[in-house]
């Protein structure tokens, strides 16, 4: 009966330091590696990802999680960057990007929208001259799209706590409550069906010479169902822009930036439970990054491209994998 238990206890320790073993980031090889861009995105759409936009006109490439393969699908329409896409009805939309050279880059006013399987890119909606921004908190909810804070002038100036509805079926806009606070180089997210999260991000403020300086830690969440926003007790452990995030059910990741803490970018991955307001980690990166985006697919964690250092290089290309469920 002792031998039986030691050999069963051998058993456990054995899944449990297996499971550990495997809760790291890996690198992804492919014949043909993604391109190196950062102040970019990476999105999910009908089970395949989809990198584009950077500084300079980057083309958009699409990763088979199947074969690990990238593939270049077309060239961009302009230089877009500082945007968070998303993937809607499928296609991705690139809304609330900025273009042009720092420090006083401008939001593009159209929205940008991809085809996978044409292969082509057309104009959407324009949005509000009065409400134009960029490096804009982008996420959708049901039909509808929504945008929330950004800033007017590159990194310059002009942060706005604004908040907006563009319903899809009426081709009409709507202004919502501001957010607390106005913040850019960051990513909104729903969480659950109700309750949209904005995490990380600074006021990039060039005009007084602290770009990088004045990052939030206090973490907005906007209730659709009382049409209110409010602020969590607890903020973001880390400060630090040119974050990415995503949602797995209950729970709010928060990865990747910069910040005057260090010149490397940020490797740490953060986990807010929405259900008790408490942080956790996951492992850190195996290289740090911010300016780049994030998928999760499958109960894997998806990151690629994105800058090294703080600021604008260098350049990254590779992509790392997390299986997390």
């Amino acid at each position: 009966m002792k031998k039986f238990l030691l050999i069963c206890l051998g058993l456990i320790s054995w899944s449990v330091s297996a499971q550990d073993s495997s809760n790291s980031w890996n690198i992804i090889t492919s014949q043909q590696p993604a391109q190196k861009r950062h102040e970019s995105s990476m999105v999910e759409c009908d089970g395949k990802f989809y990198a584009l936009g950077g500084r300079g006109k980057r083309p958009i490439e699409e990763f088979d999680p199947k074969t690990s393969n990238w593939t270049v699908l077309a060239d961009a329409p302009m230089e877009f960057h500082h945007f968070q896409a998303i993937s809607f009805q499928h296609e991705i939309y690139v809304i609330g990007a900025l273009t042009g050279n720092y420090p006083h880059e401008k939001p593009i006013p159209q929205f940008l929208i991809f085809n996978p399987k044409t292969k082509t890119w057309r104009e959407g909606a324009t949005i509000p001259a009065n409400r134009l921004r960029g490096s804009v908190g982008v996420f959708t909810r049901g039909n509808k799209i929504y945008l929330v804070a950004g800033i007017m002038d590159g990194h310059y100036d002009g942060h706005v706590k604004w908040f907006d509805e563009y319903d899809t079926k009426t081709n009409t806009w709507k202004i919502l409550p501001d957010a607390p606070r106005a913040r850019d180089h960051f990513q909104a997210v729903m969480v659950g069906k109700d309750k949209a999260y904005v995490a990380g991000g600074r006021t990039s403020y060039a005009k007084i010479g602290k770009v990088l300086d004045l990052c939030m830690k206090e973490v907005d969440v906007f209730d659709f169902k009382s049409n209110q926003w409010s602020t969590l007790a607890e903020g973001l452990p880390t400060l630090r822009a040119g974050t990415s995030s995503i949602a797995n059910g209950p729970y709010l990741v928060v990865m990747n930036g910069e910040s005057v803490k260090q010149v490397p970018a940020h490797s740490e991955v953060e986990v807010l439970d929405t259900r008790t307001g408490t942080w956790s980690s996951l492992p850190n990166l195996l290289q740090g990054r911010h300016g780049t985006g994030v998928v999760y697919w499958k109960g894997k964690i998806y990151v690629v491209a994105g800058s090294a250092n703080r600021g604008g290089g260098p350049e990254l290309n590779e992509m790392e994998c997390l299986s997390w469920r």
